[in-house]
């Protein structure tokens, strides 16, 4: 019996080696496909021109749209302060780069050169892109080296400065990022359950939603309750022993994690709430009835106008493509 084992194992080793079984398909071919699903899946099978991955993981390709549309463009300067996971970005890739930036759909492209509504984007435009899904835009209140500089926060919690030429457009770079998010992010999985105590953040799905606007407004507004109800449950549960020990940087870990989420989820919510009451798609009034209660804040008295008027302005809906990176009726 010993023998006729012995005798099927090598036949079994000798087919596996000399014929691979039809299932172990090579890494490049599994990325492709791995990247084919992710676009199927965003944006109901829209036009692609390209897709941007951060590498090597196949599972953060970005897919880029023929149609998306434009909603601000202007000039930033821009500095890499966090990598993947917030690690804290090596300092010679830290420096100060100044792009024209272009927010299309739900991608955020820092180009070289000037902005163009018909050039295509080029490979140095990908590779700088950054996907604003699930981001968090605020003003840089820890950076005072330069003027006028916001904190881009994305879902893998990269971190960048992004400096604009003025307070005006700062403002206008944080409101207009952060409505795209909300309006355009699809609801959050829910958190993965194991047995060890290790946290670890949930995945945010980078496709669209598929909800309508109220629908969008609730689901965020459920996720804030919970995150809230989340946040005080965890306050209550500190642990004992060591504040340097293992128990302790994991409880940190998870609330710095929530109180970030909860703001987020607050950002998203209050710019919905704005929407829907401003009554219009119109995306250049909707940021003037946002921002412009400031205009009684100190810091900005005096001055003429929060927001210049341009001579049209983008719409935006839960539908966030048109024809030629257009809504219809719509001129960027």
């Amino acid at each position: 019996g010993f023998i006729f084992l012995l005798s099927v194992s090598q036949v079994l080793y000798n087919s596996i080696k000399n014929e691979k079984l039809e299932w172990a398909i090579e890494e490049e071919e599994l990325r492709k496909s791995l990247s084919e699903l992710v676009e199927d899946q965003c944006e109901g099978g829209s036009k692609r021109v390209a897709r941007v991955t951060d590498g090597t993981n196949p599972f953060i390709a970005i897919p880029v749209q023929l149609n998306a549309v434009t909603y601000k463009h202007g000039v930033l300067t821009r500095k890499s302060d966090a990598d993947m996971d917030g690690k804290r970005t090596p300092k010679g890739r830290r420096g100060w780069k100044k792009f024209y930036a272009v927010l299309k759909g739900m991608i955020l492209y820092l180009q070289k050169d000037e902005y163009r509504p018909d050039s295509d984007i080029s490979e140095a435009d990908l590779k700088n892109a950054v996907r604003i899904h699930h981001a968090l835009a605020t003003r840089a209140t820890d950076y005072s080296k330069k003027p006028h500089v916001l904190k881009l926060k994305t879902s893998d919690w990269r971190v960048f400065l992004l400096q604009a030429p003025s307070e005006e457009e700062m403002l206008s770079w944080i409101f207009r990022i952060n409505l795209v998010a909300a309006l355009f992010s699809a609801p959050a999985f829910p958190a993965a359950i194991g047995s060890m105590k290790k946290f670890c953040r949930p995945i945010l799905p980078s496709s669209s939603t598929r909800l309508n606007q109220e629908e969008q407004l609730l689901s965020h507004e459920n996720k804030l309750k919970k995150t809230s109800l989340e946040l005080e449950e965890h306050r209550k549960l500190q642990p004992s022993g060591d504040p340097k020990g293992r128990d302790w940087e994991e409880y940190r870990l998870k609330e710095h994690y929530l109180t970030y989420e909860k703001t987020r989820y607050e950002t998203y919510v209050s710019l919905l709430q704005a929407k829907i009451h401003a009554e219009t798609d119109d995306l250049e009034k909707i940021e003037a009835s946002v921002l412009g209660g400031m205009m009684s804040d100190a810091t900005l008295a005096g001055r003429e106008c929060l927001l210049r008027k341009t001579r049209s302005s983008p719409s935006i809906s839960l539908s966030h493509s048109g024809q030629n990176g257009r809504l219809p009726g719509c001129t960027v």
